[in-house]
């Protein structure tokens, strides 16, 4: 027999948490058709001795809504194993939209994800209106990796409402209908849930909360029911942890869940001091699951395998000094003269004896946080020791913090790198992390690729997740099987993907060949390769020897190759007939 494609003799690791073990994996008209033994020859064959040979990886936290419009690349997901990503997280997204609310919704997105409106005026055709359209719109662009999408809640409620909804006046019980008939409208053409947000940091970028930040649990109920009309779906939510904590928000939505038969996912994080909320979300979910009695969690709290990061440079979005007045004076200069300018005695001590002024992105309050920033070297060090802070290295030196970090941003003639810890890093270690991603409700996530293209690269957190859990953490570290299945069949599950995650016959041919001896991040790199010249961040990784979606191969050792054959998942899937 004559297959497309025949992995041999890799370390197969199935995704469903099983020994992994030597075999062949062959692949036919992009599906699995012989796992162990592949009698025949294949068209292409990679030897994959000593390598692991994984299923594709799935990323249910992703803002692909733009890019998966004016690219044929989702990276940086895709350079990390990622084959499905999951985008219209948060409840934003462009669609439905009519011609006058384009700029509302640029302002959301550009405020929320921290994409240039110049970029979206650009790179945005808007040749739709309706959510059905716009799916139409994604399915017509070849990518190399497959994506899906919700549908968001702000472009749906300023659809609705119009300049009420902007204005986050409350829906009336017509508003409500008509959300439901289009939640329905939209599951019916693919949607694979609904997302919403009430997170308090989620800002327009005009400085405004985005329209369904005090939403009512009867509008979030009204289209989780029109949802439901249409044959089901996944809620995505991120609650107001400052504000509320996760009680009052997520009680709500999870009867919401509980009501409609919905399954819900929501944001998990915990901060770097103080007493945790974390222990009160998940008795709740708990709870929750034990009223549901399925088989399967309800209820799945979506976490982040390393810190969440913000980075910062003198090229970025962020740095410690970007409010203050003086160094706006020299911000938009090119790099080379402003690091002159910055390196002049006098320019120094003004800057340093300046104060913040004026409003700025909800995260700029973070970038003095000295105690959770470090250096952010060319192999970067997710889980860095205290006494590596900027905070400890300025007592070290007998400097200011502020001295501190000034100094290191001119490093590298200013191409230097901060990482701030803004979360998850309780008591200065991944250790309650570590806890979470050994639980059952639990789900990886919140990879936000697609988005935050000035200020956070956290994409590449397959990458990081099976070389620092799975390989270099001296404690509390994953077997690789773990990994995997985390990665694979755990979000499959839970977005209801059911063709994919794992490695048997019969189910879609996404695989990931991996030195995971050789497997290492490099340091983010600035590219200007958005529409207009947009700047981001993207970030490449060694040791994926080849990417496969569908069956085709979309890299290999780390370069894209010319294949295209991703497309748009539209709803949850069956598993296939035929299982081994």
């Amino acid at each position: 027999m004559t297959f497309d494609l025949v992995i041999r003799n890799g370390t197969i690791v199935d995704g469903l948490g099983g020994e992994p073990f030597t075999g062949d994996v062959a692949v036919a008209d992009g599906v699995i058709v012989a796992v162990g033994t592949a009698d025949g020859s294949g068209r292409r064959e990679i030897d994959a001795t000593g390598l692991l040979v994984t299923p594709g990886f799935i990323d249910l936290h992703t803002h692909y809504d733009g890019q998966s419009i004016w690219s044929d690349r989702l990276n940086p997901s895709s350079a990390h194993g990622v084959t499905t990503a999951l985008m219209g997280n948060c409840g934003v997204g462009f669609a439905p939209c009519r011609p006058e609310d384009h700029d509302v919704l640029v302002d959301v997105m550009a405020g929320v994800e921290d994409i240039p409106g110049v970029v979206m005026a650009e790179g945005l055709p808007w040749t739709w209106e309706t959510f059905p359209q716009y799916l139409d719109a994604v399915a017509s662009r070849p990518r190399d990796i497959d994506v899906a999408a919700y549908l968001p809640h702000s472009p749906l409620r300023v659809y609705v409402m119009g300049r009420r909804g902007v204005d986050r006046e409350p829906a009336t019980p017509d508003d409500l209908e008509r959300m439901r008939a289009l939640a329905a409208e939209a599951v019916a053409a693919g949607a694979l849930g609904f997302a919403s947000s009430r997170f308090a940091l989620h800002k327009t970028e005009s400085g405004s909360p985005i329209p369904t930040y005090d939403a009512a649990q009867e509008e979030i109920a009204a289209i989780a029911r029109g949802v439901a009309d249409a044959g089901g779906g996944l809620l995505q939510f991120v609650p107001d942890i400052p504000a509320g904590g996760y009680e009052s928000v997520l009680r709500q939505v999870f009867e919401v869940g509980a009501e409609t038969g919905l399954p819900v996912t929501f944001s998990l994080l915990t901060g770097n001091a103080g007493e945790p909320t974390w222990p009160q979300a998940l008795n709740l979910v708990e709870k929750f699951n034990a009223a549901a009695g399925g088989a399967a969690p309800a209820v799945t709290a979506q976490v982040f395998p390393r810190p969440i990061g913000m980075v910062m440079s003198l090229e970025l979005s962020a740095n410690p000094f970007v409010m203050y007045p003086s160094y706006r004076e020299i911000a938009g200069l090119p790099l080379p003269q402003q690091v002159a300018e910055m390196r002049k005695p006098e320019v120094r001590e003004r800057i340093l004896n300046d104060k913040p002024a004026g409003d700025g992105h909800p995260l700029f309050f973070m970038t003095q946080a000295w105690d959770w920033i470090y250096p952010l070297g060319e192999q970067p060090d997710y889980e860095p020791d205290a006494s590596t802070s900027i905070a400890a290295r300025a007592r070290a030196r007998g400097v200011s913090p502020l001295e501190e970090a000034y100094d290191r941003l001119l490093d590298d003639d200013g191409h230097a790198m901060l990482l701030i810890a803004m979360g998850n890093y309780e008591n200065n270690s991944l250790d309650t992390v570590g806890q979470w991603m050994r639980r059952d409700d639990v789900v990886l996530g919140l990879g936000d690729g697609g988005a935050h293209y000035g200020m956070i690269c956290d994409a590449s957190y397959p990458t990081f997740l099976l070389a620092h859990w799975a390989r270099d953490r001296a404690s509390g570290r994953l077997t690789v099987a773990e990994a995997v299945r985390a990665l694979t069949s755990v979000p499959a599950r839970v977005a209801g993907f059911g063709d994919r995650g794992r490695i048997a016959v019969g189910y879609k041919a996404d695989l990931n060949v991996i030195d995971h001896a050789a497997l290492r991040l490099h340091r983010p790199v600035i590219l200007h390769d958005l529409p207009s010249g947009g700047r981001r961040l993207d970030q490449r990784a060694d040791g994926y020897v080849a990417t496969v979606v569908s069956g085709h191969i979309i890299a290999e050792n780390g370069v894209p190759t010319d294949a295209r054959p991703g497309t748009l998942v539209r709803g949850r899937q069956p598993a296939p007939k035929v299982a081994g």
